[in-house]
């Protein structure tokens, strides 16, 4: 066992864990990082829209469960750098008012133990770390800043210039959106990134989207003090006869079961296996899952109210990396709604193979790939509200049930008749296409890729699993970084405040290190 101890285990290597062991990395200490699955292959599939969208070929296998007791399999990964490896890199911060409690038509979403400033400098720190290309000051909504971004915004493409300008004609405030992607537009020659239309969603074959493996995983991996052990599924966690420390780490391995243990132990599997790990951990000590004296471990899950939204163009759209703005003006209530509705922005671009996966209806005489050459492709996230029975259980054999009914959908609804009735007004159409030129498809429940707030944390134990440093409650070296700990989704992507937050809990454990 001694060669198996380490200073810290950190378990999983996607926003939270590789930001983590990127931060913990030059402390000298004796790290470990577990990662369930291994390096995402580098093959000519990595840009395959078939491969990648249509035969899922870098999902997960495993099944899990709806409340029904039906299969279906999530649009989730495990790999080196988790979910980052085929995130947008849309790399924004939650708003100011987001920290507080804000009053929806659906309920309230409660207000969270930090405030904004306590995460402010580590904002700053991930979007210098992640690379993020922006400006600050055009999105109204922004929260103050204490640094400005390092890396000019990326620029819109004609298509897109076109529709910013028309957006912007009729009123709206589109804003660049924050980006973290290796692209030196100055210098393209040498420029990592060659700025292709396989991004969103996709790996990238040359590894220049700002990913946790690229960004953290790998550089502190150059520090002889971290080890990396791929394919390593840890089973439960085992504490001391107190309940008050982690003192085993169960693995299953190439068939073979490994333990190790460490000082520190720091669970960042993302917020539904993290959620699993801790319920399946439960032990005499802590008989409802592991940290879980407050009966919140699982519940609470949420996973943002998205929709795609695609509008047939008057115009071609040609556009290759189009996510390159978005829209908050619906962001906060307004004078045309009493209620937040949510946050507008693009995906990335949209071919045939993605439209035949959809089989929308089409008009005579049209094709799906005369179709995707005219599509602009919208995505619309507005705040689901967290509610206990919401929740991520296991049964005695560890497979996963994820229970979620929608919340909240009013203002969502609301924000897609806004972008419907924006298209007229920006070059978009509905008469070649009667009734259908707009194909809206809600992201199903397999759809986790914003999963969020299962082990949230807070101030009070009887409510929140987690303390302020993510801490778990009930367990003195049990951490959790990924977005378990949120307490609200907000309704921006989560990957910013993951990363910023791992840095702040990084400091605090460094800080306890010594």
């Amino acid at each position: 066992m001694a060669d198996n101890h380490y200073d810290v285990i950190i378990i999983g290597t996607g926003a939270g864990g590789g930001t983590l062991a990127h931060r913990l990395a030059p402390s000298g200490k004796r790290i470990l990082l577990l990662e369930r699955g291994g390096y995402v292959p580098r093959e000519k599939q990595n840009w395959d829209s078939r491969a990648v969208e249509v035969e899922n070929r870098y999902h997960i296998r495993e099944p899990w469960y709806d409340r029904d007791g039906k299969e279906f399999h999530a649009g989730t990964h495990y790999f080196v750098g988790g979910n980052t490896k085929f995130y947008g890199a849309a790399l924004i911060r939650l708003r100011k008012q987001d920290f507080g409690r804000v009053a929806h038509h659906g309920g309230v979403s409660p207000a969270w133990p930090i405030a904004y400033e306590d995460l402010d400098p580590y904002y700053t720190e991930a979007e210098h770390l992640y690379q993020v290309h922006g400006v600050r000051g055009s999105d109204p909504t922004e929260p103050p800043a204490s640094a400005p971004y390092l890396h000019p915004p990326l620029s819109h493409e004609p298509r897109i210039q076109q529709l910013v300008d028309d957006l912007t004609r009729i009123g709206h405030r589109p804003f660049h959106m924050p980006v973290g992607v290796m692209l030196d537009e100055q210098n393209p020659r040498q420029s990592r990134c060659i700025r292709c239309d396989t991004c969103d969603g996709f790996p990238c074959l040359v590894y220049a989207k700002a990913d946790a493996q690229v960004i953290c995983v790998d550089p502190a991996l150059t520090h002889p003090n971290v080890t990396l052990v791929t394919d390593a599924y840890v089973s439960r966690l085992e504490t001391s006869a107190s309940g008050r420390e982690v003192t085993k780490v169960h693995v299953e391995r190439n068939g073979a079961q490994e333990t190790y243990s460490a000082g520190v132990v720091v669970v960042s599997c993302g917020a539904i296996n993290s959620a699993a790990l801790l319920l399946r951990s439960a032990s005499d000590q802590h008989p409802r899952g592991l940290a879980n004296g407050s009966d919140v471990v699982g519940r609470h899950y949420m996973c943002h109210l998205n929709s795609m939204l695609l509008a047939v163009s008057r115009d071609p759209n040609p556009t290759r990396f189009q996510k390159t703005w978005g829209l908050n003006d619906f962001y906060f209530p307004s004078k045309e709604w009493d209620y937040p509705m949510g946050h507008i922005s693009m995906i990335g671009k949209t071919d045939a193979n993605t439209l035949r996966a959809g089989a929308p209806r089409i008009a005579p005489g049209w094709t799906l790939e005369k179709m995707a050459e005219h599509t602009l492709s919208f995505w619309l996230t507005s705040e689901d509200l967290p509610h206990p029975d919401n929740r991520v259980t296991v049964d005695r054999d560890g497979r996963i049930t994820l229970a979620y009914t929608p919340n909240n959908e009013e203002g969502h609804r609301r924000l897609i008749a806004k972008l419907k009735g924006m298209l007229k007004e920006i070059r978009c159409h509905d008469h070649l296409i009667p009734l259908n030129a707009y194909i809206p498809a809600r992201i199903p429940l397999a759809g986790v890729a914003h999963q969020n707030g299962t082990v949230r944390f807070g101030r009070d134990p009887k409510t929140s699993a987690l303390d302020v440093t993510c801490k778990a409650h009930d367990v003195d070296n049990l951490y959790v970084v990924d977005a378990s700990f949120f307490p609200s989704s907000c309704a921006v992507n989560p990957a910013l405040t993951i990363m910023a937050n791992a840095l702040r809990v990084g400091d605090h454990v460094r800080e306890r290190l010594g």
